[in-house]
């Protein structure tokens, strides 16, 4: 289309965008293109089964390219497995990898037809994403952090877990599924332990979650002679939700904490890099269960030391018993009234027991002591029994 003198005559504008429909019908009519973009302004019309979205490329933080799209009802199905595949919801925020085709109408103008998701693009990602936080996490703290296989090692999971856990701080969001399933599971523990658990509420998902979560922590590291373990739990959540505990400065902040961090951040399918930083558990509940155990098996323990205490103690009385039954037969035994009923005597001079003859002369006079009666007599005779 040449570029008109504005001193003639102008066109209508249905001739003109007539003009630029056939243009773009010239240039993309049949083809399709994949590209990569973020996504924003998603309007979901589910009755419909329509998609209204802009796709957006960014410079920094401001959007330096936009354009309408749109998704009909046989792309929409692609939206429903994008959400199944990835765990995630579809929204703002998020950059995918789609087939789109260009369309042109005279009224609405010009909008890209989204006809294909590349869901396997957007895990990708994530992926790698992920990696490198955990790459740069080891690389940076290496005396705080370190794997070996898959597994990895932390200075907060290297902290002792105290034998009875009653002081919990718990991060959560308020008034959630996460802080109800967690508080309910200690206050109706079978053993009737009892808690104090200190509540640190705080948005726990979104773009700033982190930070708000970090906040949290660093009050807490204020007053850590009062906590026995930090415990963060929310409900289960797409791989997106759980983004923020993917977040560097967050998860190297948990490796480093010095109050022993558990999570229950997730349901089976989701593992976060916080989990692996901390001593994972995979939803609120079962962080309320591990704690309520540890003080079971601490409590077993003490029943075990208490029974075999018992048991030693019975052993030594059992013991001193015998020892004294035996200790009174010989006492019984040695008892002169016993020896005298056996027909032995006890001889005494001067009410001296005497043991042998020598200090007894002619003429001294006896007392001779049998069972049941005392026998007084006068030495007449001595005379040696034949023994030297």
């Amino acid at each position: 289309m040449k570029t008109r003198n504005t001193l003639l005559p102008s066109v209508k504008l249905s001739e003109f965008i007539s003009e630029i429909e056939d243009c773009l019908a010239n240039t993309f009519e049949g083809e399709t293109y994949w590209v990569t973009a973020e996504i924003s302004d998603v309007n979901k019309k589910t009755d419909k089964r329509w998609c209204y979205l802009k796709l957006i490329e960014k410079e920094g933080k401001n959007v330096a390219v936009e354009i309408g799209a749109v998704f009909w009802a046989a792309g929409y199905a692609y939206i429903e497995k994008f959400e199944r595949e990835t765990k995630q919801v579809f929204k703002d925020g998020i950059e995918i990898t789609c087939r789109v085709k260009v369309t042109f109408h005279k009224r609405w103008g010009l909008k890209l037809e989204v006809l294909e998701i590349d869901y396997a693009y957007t895990l990708g990602q994530l992926e790698v994403e992920r990696q490198q936080t955990l790459d740069r996490l080891v690389a940076e703290n290496s005396d705080m952090i370190k794997v070996v296989g898959e597994q990895y090692y932390t200075f907060n999971k290297s902290l002792p877990i105290p034998s009875v856990i009653q002081r919990i701080a718990l991060i959560t969001a308020p008034d959630s599924d996460g802080q109800r399933d967690f508080k309910q599971e200690l206050a109706n523990n079978p053993y009737q332990y009892a808690f104090a658990v200190e509540e640190f509420t705080t948005q726990i998902q979104g773009d700033m979650a982190h930070e708000f979560i970090l906040e949290k922590l660093k009050l807490i590291a204020t007053n850590q002679h009062r906590f026995d373990v930090v415990a963060i739990v929310r409900g289960g959540g797409s791989q997106l939700d759980l983004k923020a505990f993917d977040v560097y400065e967050l998860a190297q902040v948990v490796a480093t904490f010095p109050i022993p961090i558990y999570t229950g951040i997730g349901h089976d399918r989701n593992t976060s890099i916080v989990d692996l930083m901390a001593r994972q558990e995979k939803t609120p509940t079962k962080v309320a269960n591990v704690i309520i155990q540890r003080n079971f098996q601490y409590e077993q323990s003490l029943i075990a030391l208490k029974d075999r205490l018992e048991g030693r103690v019975d052993g030594l009385f059992d013991t001193a018993q015998k020892n004294l039954k035996q200790l009174r037969r010989f006492v019984n035994a040695s008892d002169p009234l016993t020896i005298l009923k056996k027909g032995f005597a006890i001889v005494k001079k001067d009410r001296v027991i005497q043991v042998n003859a020598s200090g007894i002369a002619v003429d001294s006079e006896l007392e001779i002591q049998f069972d049941k009666e005392t026998v007084y007599s006068i030495v007449t005779k001595k005379e040696n029994n034949g023994k030297k």
